[in-house]
């Protein structure tokens, strides 16, 4: 399709060749947008937005070498002005509230694309932020909490791997005392009940992945 510059000019930047191809079908029926490249992993989404220069790019979080957080932290840092929404499967208000401070115009779940992104695309380019109101309530519901240090998460990862205190231990070269004392932290500023429950909410939160 011929290039306009009325047109919001979009780089998808997605692994998986059906969603970019959904999300080009729902796009190019648009006159007032025009998909100009798409992307399958980080390192082709930084050169293809060094060539076209996108008005706004939809980065997927999940890609194979370089996760979307660090595509976009690469872009932002050589284009300030670059306009990125996040489409993701992830709702945890960790992962989000990563994307934001990242430099996020936007954030969508996948699921909910063909209802939103349309208007999202849109009013970022206008210049607003795009952050559907479930996504914001649960910023908001835990602005307030401690967050995790990394070795707490280390030690909740090694846990959700089925490790006992001993072993964790072990493997982080440290007493069992300490790894006691990790938990007990980890326990409190998730309000987990015991340490199950602690890795379902940081996994739901977005703090760490299985």
């Amino acid at each position: 399709m011929t290039d306009s510059p009325d047109r919001i000019r979009v780089l998808i930047v997605d692994d998986h060749p059906l969603l970019r191809e959904g999300i080009g079908s729902l796009v190019e029926k648009q006159p007032d947008m025009l998909i100009v490249a798409e992307a399958s992993n980080g390192k082709e989404a930084l050169q293809l937005f060094r060539q076209h220069m996108p008005d706004i790019t939809l980065m997927d979080l999940r890609l194979p070498g370089m996760d979307g957080i660090s595509v976009m932290t690469a872009i932002l840092a050589e284009f300030h002005t670059a306009r990125i929404i996040v489409l993701t499967t992830f709702s945890g208000d960790v992962q989000i509230s990563r994307a934001l401070k990242a430099g996020a115009r936007g954030y969508l779940l996948k699921d909910l694309l063909r209802r939103e992104l349309l208007d999202a695309i849109r009013a970022v380019q206008c210049g607003r932020k795009w952050i559907p109101p479930e996504i914001a309530a649960q910023i908001a519901e835990h602005t307030s909490d401690t967050t995790l240090t990394r070795r707490e998460i280390e030690v909740l990862q090694l846990i959700a791997a089925g490790n006992p205190n001993k072993l964790v231990a072990d493997k982080l070269s440290v007493t069992e005392d300490t790894i006691k004392m990790h938990v007990k932290n980890i326990l409190s500023k998730l309000d987990a009940n015991d340490r199950t429950h602690a890795v379902a909410i940081a996994v739901k939160r977005g703090i760490m992945e299985l």
